[in-house]
């Protein structure tokens, strides 16, 4: 993994898109760093939408809709809560100048979050950044069982109807890898990449899908 330090100049909601385009994302050490790191991995973990995997048990889970997924309607509040610290994790990668940043391209619509409810509480969900027909999934949490799992396959679902091909998950980690994760080195991924940025997607597709009948009907054609 190549780490580019860099606190020269000011970073913009531009400059960050063209930094993903080049295959490029940035972290911090902690909550309370000043400016950031450029992350550069030579193996990239990725999602290939045609090949997500979701367990049977995560199946029923599904069935029973547990939770109220909604979508771009706490934002700021998602990269917040993935920002807490949860167990195994004290400090966060996510400082002040990552989350203006997000949220400025939030407001751009090139920024998403999806969104677990429940008993009118924000339980679970994740984020990530939008461009071309690739998705860069930033950061998930989850404050029950299962939410952010159940966040994640409603990404997915969203993202295939709206005609995306690649969700990038930065790392692998054993959790990803059960939904299908792999990775990739990183010149295979920079071709990936540019192949996604010749196309065009949308994260809000029209039509219907989108409920949990329609979502395990689509798995059954993937998994």
């Amino acid at each position: 993994m190549t780490r580019r330090d860099d606190h020269r100049f000011r970073i913009t909601p531009e400059i960050l898109l063209k930094a993903y385009a080049c295959g490029i994302f940035p972290m911090a050490e902690s909550a309370d760093q000043v400016g950031l790191h450029w992350i550069d991995p030579t193996e990239r973990g990725v999602i290939f939408l045609n090949r997500f995997h979701v367990s049977k048990s995560l199946r029923k889970v599904i069935r029973k809709e547990p939770f109220d997924i909604r979508f771009d309607t706490a934002f700021a509040e998602v990269i917040d809560a993935c920002a807490e610290p949860a167990p195994g994790r004290r400090l966060t990668w996510i400082n002040q100048e990552i989350r203006d940043l997000c949220i400025a391209l939030f407001q751009r619509g090139n920024a998403h979050s999806v969104e677990a409810w429940q008993d009118g509480a924000l339980v679970g969900g994740l984020y990530g950044i939008s461009l071309g027909s690739a998705f860069f999934g930033e950061s998930m949490f989850s404050r029950t069982t299962n939410a952010s799992k159940v966040a994640l396959v409603y990404l997915w679902d969203r993202l295939k109807r709206g005609g995306y091909t690649l969700l990038d998950t930065q790392f692998l980690t054993s959790h990803l890898e059960t939904f299908g994760a792999l990775e990739v080195p990183r010149e295979e991924y920079q071709a990936l990449l540019e192949e996604c940025l010749t196309r065009r997607a949308t994260f809000q597709p029209a039509g219907g899908g989108g409920t949990s009948d329609s979502i395990l009907q689509s798995l059954s054609q993937t998994s």
